[in-house]
């Protein structure tokens, strides 16, 4: 199965809320509505705009995957809307790979230099993807002042892209 990771358009919106509110929903059980979710319903408006993106991962079609970058300035990014259908997750699909190594690039070309993320203690396997991926768990007053915190995070995480100097 040969995934596409392509950036967002419009027409994708109820797919990306397919592959989103069951994961927060029915499999993690987090109360969250849609409306509680502006974003989701303005995603162009929220992600894509300044440095910030959003992307979608699709398999034969079918969207099966997301991550967004929202731009908080300063060089900096928040990483979110992390999300991949079960039916596609582990190491052998590589779909959940793939979508942070695009958001890296992007970050990269656009000189962002650190990636700040927030997640729920729920979510055991995203913590292990992201040390894996060169995350650090940072406490909640090493994150920038610009940093949106979501009412259900209790986790966050800070990767820096660029360089020490020598």
């Amino acid at each position: 199965m040969m995934t596409l990771i392509r950036q967002f358009s419009p027409a994708d919106t109820q797919a990306v809320v397919d592959v989103i509110l069951p994961i927060q929903q029915s499999e993690f059980s987090i109360p969250i509505t849609l409306e509680a979710q502006p974003d989701l319903q303005d995603i162009p408006g929220f992600y894509q705009r300044g440095n910030g993106g959003f992307w979608v991962a699709e398999c034969e079609g079918v969207v099966v995957g997301t991550i967004a970058l929202l731009d908080i300035g300063n060089g900096q990014g928040a990483l979110r809307k992390m999300f991949v259908a079960k039916s596609h997750r582990g190491p052998e699909l590589g779909v959940a790979r793939q979508l942070i190594a695009t958001l890296i690039e992007w970050c990269r070309s656009r000189g962002i230099d650190e990636i700040y993320l927030g997640t729920t203690n729920a979510f055991l396997a995203a913590h292990r993807f992201y040390v894996k991926n060169g995350f650090t768990e940072v406490s909640k007053g090493e994150l920038p002042d610009t940093f949106p915190v979501m009412a259900v995070d209790t986790k966050f995480y800070a990767r820096t892209l660029r360089q020490p100097v020598a």
